[in-house]
């Protein structure tokens, strides 16, 4: 299985491709440089692995919730790129990649996925491994930190953004004691979604792949 991810969603881009069981990624803690980012990591994990666009199985993205910018940037390389050379599409959750990221680094099996949304509000989602894949249990939302959705059951560890600015709160709703803040998605951790979704025959077209803001109205751009 050959796919390649991009993310572009929070501060964060990154890039990364899947190659048998090699995986090959790039990552840079860059606001507001996404644009110029994303296309070079993209050449420089192909270059690395000796692949081309063409011999690729799929694209997979971050497609939100996130940064209103970051998303559309990371959609439209997508689309531009699937299109050159026809390829599927994997639209992959953010939040889902930030919940399998404390999956990968801290082991977490049950995660409160945080992304600070801005306007004192958080992108929240809550996740539990299954098969070492990040399965959402409930609904994606947006919410103020004081009235996230409780999880149900013990256990969670709080993993993201929105936990670095609303700890404190989070921790006293949720009643989770062990949290990271300053973390943010990560392509390479959207790629065992990416091939999950793969396997269960999910991918869509180029013109298909949109991104999820959870917002109906956007207002805040970083």
């Amino acid at each position: 299985m050959k796919i390649l991810a991009l993310e572009s969603a929070t501060e964060s881009c990154s890039v990364a491709l899947l190659a048998g069981e090699t995986v090959y990624a790039r990552s840079q803690l860059a606001p507001r440089e996404h644009a110029a980012l994303l296309l070079p990591m993209v050449q420089e994990v192909l270059a690395e692995s000796g692949l081309t666009l063409s011999t690729l199985d799929a694209i997979a993205f971050g497609r939100g919730p996130g940064s209103f910018t970051g998303v559309r940037i990371a959609t439209g390389v997508t689309q531009g790129l699937a299109f050159a050379v026809d390829l599927p599409v994997l639209p992959v959750s953010t939040l889902a990649a930030l919940a399998q990221g404390a999956l990968r680094e801290l082991g977490a099996q049950q995660v409160a996925a945080a992304i600070d949304a801005r306007m004192g509000e958080v992108y929240w989602g809550l996740y539990r491994a299954q098969d070492g894949v990040m399965t959402l249990e409930g609904e994606e939302g947006v919410f103020t930190p004081a009235l996230v959705p409780l999880p149900p059951g013990g256990g969670y560890t709080g993993y993201g953004s929105g936990w670095a600015t609303y700890g404190d709160v989070l921790a006293g709703r949720c009643g989770i004691t062990v949290h990271q803040g300053e973390r943010f998605p990560q392509a390479e951790d959207l790629l065992p979604l990416a091939a999950a979704a793969w396997r269960a025959g999910m991918a869509v077209t180029a013109a298909e792949a949109q991104p999820v803001y959870l917002r109906d109205k956007v207002t805040h751009q970083r």
